[in-house]
């Protein structure tokens, strides 16, 4: 998710919204997957602008850390 972007290229000092196939293709999954998480609630939080979902470059990044695996137990037998 490439978010270094200079004041040219955001003028208004705004956070960096994605929409659903920038997502999708950032994650590397199905634009319907989105669709998906959405109807279900397991995606990340969006913003709806009319028919338009946008997503937060931090609520993604969230989101995204949430779904990490715990560690693994540690094996007690010292393997």
């Amino acid at each position: 998710m490439d978010t270094d972007h200079t004041a040219a290229d955001n003028p208004w000092g705004l956070e960096p919204l994605l929409d659903v196939d920038e997502l999708a293709a950032y994650l590397r999954v199905p634009i319907s997957t989105v669709y998906d998480w959405r109807t279900r609630g397991l995606g990340p939080r969006a913003y709806r602008f009319g028919k338009h979902l946008k997503f937060a470059a931090s609520d993604v990044r969230v989101w995204i850390e949430q779904q990490r695996d715990p560690e693994p137990p540690s094996s007690s037998d010292g393997r």
